[in-house]
């Protein structure tokens, strides 16, 4: 271990990559990959010019919209196919006055769908505010309608929906998975590249303990940085509130970086040098980090395939525990599943791993 931690420190590139991952990348991705609802386009074709049209124009207020622009029906076509409008508000002649009379009337709403997530959340907002402000309007006060039912939504463990807080957080399991691979996978290679690898086959050493000692310095140096990142930028630098316990998280992850860093290993005996490495560590990482639940719901997906990561990859496992301690602060009575499940999972990556290794750098 202390030879694979010289070997690390010695290696300053990798060492900045780390410290990037971890600080600078997770804030970026953070504050720059908004998901929600902000500074949209929207146009209005207003053919009625009444009280009720222009306080619906009114009601499209900053941050979540740009102030309305009134564009002519002609105009629509161009100014969606140019990009310069996400939605378009069509409301029809004499709708104040079907709304007063209890005619049926309609408003159409003309929706960018290339850009999904602003569409979707935007849409439902520009529902909501047609909504209450035709019933503000007939009530002839603030609030609405008075009905039998009223909705009332709560949401948990982030109030205001901000998706930095949940990127921030996903963005470091991703990053702890991504860099746990490479450390592991370029630190073999290396050796194998420069032939130092043949010093340890004269020394009176096991392959286990050559492999665990890789698998334990460089996880020591990924789950270090981890610790600082959550602490450091997502607590403190983007004020993401934390619910569970850090220590928990970083227990958990003990179990994972094992798991990964023997895939890595495993990935080390396979490729011979490092471009070889680099193009199979791509697509399995990909496959692993857009399957594992972090990017979309594992309910979203295909049952099969729900099963079939859930049985191969420890990554989904993760990301439900990590999921469960950082954002609902679940303790170990409820994540231990996800631990056996990466402990079976880490064992047999383990296992199959050491075999390569005897095989392909011990020969036997």
């Amino acid at each position: 271990m202390i030879k694979e931690m010289r070997s690390i420190l010695a290696d300053p590139i990798m060492l900045a990559l780390v410290v990037y991952a971890f600080s600078v990348a997770v804030y970026a991705v953070a504050t720059g990959a908004s998901m929600e609802a902000t500074n949209l386009a929207v146009g209005v074709v207003d053919e009625d010019h009444s009280d009720l049209s222009r306080r619906i124009a009114d009601g499209l207020t900053p941050p979540l919209f740009k102030p309305a622009v009134e564009i002519a029906a002609t105009d629509i076509d161009a100014a969606m196919d140019s990009g310069r409008l996400v939605f378009v508000i069509e409301i029809p002649p004499n709708f104040q006055a079907d709304i007063l009379s209890g005619r049926a009337t309609s408003i159409q709403v003309n929706v960018d769908a290339t850009a999904i997530t602003q569409a979707g959340n935007g849409a439902i907002y520009i529902e909501s505010i047609i909504y209450n402000e035709v019933a503000a309007f007939l009530s002839g006060r603030e609030g609405g309608l008075d009905i039998p039912v009223n909705v009332v939504m709560r949401a948990k463990f982030n109030s205001n929906l901000k998706s930095s807080w949940f990127t921030s957080v996903m963005q470091v399991i991703n990053n702890l998975t991504l860099l746990t691979v490479i450390l592991t996978g370029a630190a073999l290679i290396r050796e194998r590249e420069q032939g130092t690898v043949e010093h340890l086959l004269v020394m009176p050493i096991v392959p286990s303990e050559i492999m665990l000692s890789k698998i334990l310095a460089n996880g020591l140096v990924i789950l270090a940085a981890a610790g600082l990142s959550l602490t450091l930028v997502v607590q403190w630098w983007l004020q993401v509130p934390i619910a569970g316990s850090i220590s928990l998280f970083l227990g958990g992850s003990c179990f994972y970086v094992f798991t990964v860093a023997a895939l890595g290993i495993l990935l080390g005996t396979i490729a011979s040098t490092m471009g070889q490495f680099g193009l199979l560590a791509i697509p399995v990482l990909l496959v692993m980090m857009l399957l594992s639940g972090s990017t979309t719901p594992m309910e979203s997906m295909p049952v099969w395939l729900q099963y079939l990561m859930q049985t191969i990859s420890p990554t989904p496992h993760f990301v439900a525990f990590a999921q469960a301690v950082l954002y609902r602060g679940a303790d170990f009575s409820i994540v231990w599943p996800q631990f056996i499940a990466m402990a079976i999972i880490g064992g047999v990556y383990f296992v199959f791993a050491l075999r390569r290794f005897r095989s392909v750098i011990f020969g036997g």
